[in-house]
C-alpha cells in the first residue's frame, strides 16, 4: 500500500522520508523516475528489506544551482521562503547576496535577507549596516536580530508562518544556531534523522529539513563560497533587476552593450548617483555569465 511522506534528507542512493505522523523511513529510490531532494512530497512503499520510492509529486517550485559544468542540480523543493542569512562576521559577500537574489526569482520564490549576530555589535554599527544592505540591494527586505540573544526572533517567525523556509548563505553566519532557535527540539530530530539514514553524525555537507508541530519547516542548506548561475539565462538576470531593466529601453541604441556607448542610460543613472556603480557591477558580471554559459551549452 502506498503512503505519502516527505523528503527530510537525500543521499546516495536512498533518502529518508518523514510520514504524516513525523515517524522516519529509509527509502531505496529505483532506477527511474527523478530523483527527490529534500523537501519533495512523494509517494513511496513499504516492501521486505525496506521501503522504495514510487513516485516523485508534481513540485511547486525547485531551487537549483549551477554545478561546475554548468548543469542545473537540485537542492530543495516546495519552498514558500527564502532566507539569506547573513552577519557581521564574515563581512557579507555584496555580490553574492545579488546571486541569491537571482536564483530566488528564477525559482519564483520571495527573498528576506536576515542579519543575525546582531548582539555583536553597537547600534550604530548595526543602524550603519542596515543603511548600506538597504542602499545596496535595491528593493530587498531585510529583518535582523540574534539566534542567541532570541531578538528578531518573533518577526522571522511570523513571517515563515506555518511554511517552509531554506536558510541560505556562507558558513559561519549562524544558519544552524536560527534553526535550533525556531525549531525547538531540533537537536534530537537531526539526531533521529542520523540515526535513520545510517550516515552517522550529520555534517554541514548535507541538506536537511526539520519541522516543528503546527509551526515551520526549515531546510538548513550547506554554506557556500560562491554560487554559480550560469545555468541560468539572461531574461532570469534580468528579471531580478527590473529597475535596471527599465533603464536599458532608455538607451538610445537598441543594441547598446551598455559598456560606453554614447547615450546609455545606464551610464547616465551611474554617473548621476541614481543607481550604485556596484549595483548595475553586478548585474553586468551576473549577465556575461549565463551568456557565457549559454554559448558553451551550444558548444
Amino acid at each position: 500500500m502506498r503512503r505519502r511522506g516527505r523528503v527530510v534528507l537525500s543521499t546516495g542512493d536512498h533518502c529518508l522520508v518523514a510520514d504524516q505522523s513525523g515517524d522516519l523511513h529509509r527509502c531505496q529510490l529505483r532506477r527511474r523516475g527523478g530523483r527527490p531532494v529534500c523537501g519533495d512530497w512523494i509517494d513511496w512503499q513499504a516492501q521486505s528489506g525496506g521501503a522504495v520510492v514510487e513516485a516523485v509529486e508534481p513540485r511547486r517550485n525547485v531551487i537549483e544551482r549551477g554545478d561546475f559544468r554548468g548543469h542545473p542540480r537540485p537542492l530543495a523543493a516546495n519552498v514558500d521562503r527564502m532566507v539569506l542569512v547573513i552577519a557581521p562576521t564574515p563581512t557579507p559577500d555584496p555580490l553574492l547576496i545579488d546571486r541569491y537574489r537571482v536564483l530566488s526569482r528564477a525559482a519564483a520564490i520571495p527573498l528576506t535577507l536576515w542579519l543575525n549576530k546582531t548582539d555583536r555589535l553597537e547600534e550604530a554599527q548595526r543602524h550603519a549596516l542596515l543603511t548600506r544592505l538597504s542602499a545596496d540591494h535595491h528593493r530587498l527586505d531585510c529583518l535582523d536580530g540574534s539566534a542567541r540573544s532570541g531578538a528578531g526572533l518573533d518577526a522571522i517567525r511570523r513571517l515563515i508562518g506555518a511554511g517552509t523556509a531554506i536558510l541560505v548563505g556562507q558558513s559561519g553566519v549562524g544558519k544552524s544556531s536560527l534553526t535550533k532557535a525556531l525549531v525547538p527540539g531540533v537537536d534530537l530530530r537531526v539526531g533521529e534523522i542520523n540515526r535513520a539514514s545510517g550516515q552517522g553524525r550529520h555534517t554541514t555537507t548535507e541538506t536537511i529539513l526539520v519541522e516543528h508541530p503546527g509551526g515551520p519547516a526549515l531546510i538548513d542548506s550547506p554554506g557556500v563560497r560562491t554560487l554559480r548561475l550560469d545555468h541560468l539565462s539572461p531574461g532570469q538576470v534580468m528579471a531580478a533587476f527590473p529597475d535596471i531593466a527599465e533603464l536599458t529601453g532608455q538607451c538610445q541604441f537598441r543594441d547598446c552593450r551598455h559598456n560606453g556607448e554614447p547615450g546609455c542610460a545606464l551610464q547616465r543613472a551611474r554617473e548621476s548617483g541614481a543607481l550604485p556603480a556596484q549595483r548595475i557591477a553586478h548585474w553586468a558580471r551576473l549577465m556575461q555569465e549565463t551568456e557565457n554559459g549559454l554559448a558553451d551549452q551550444k558548444s
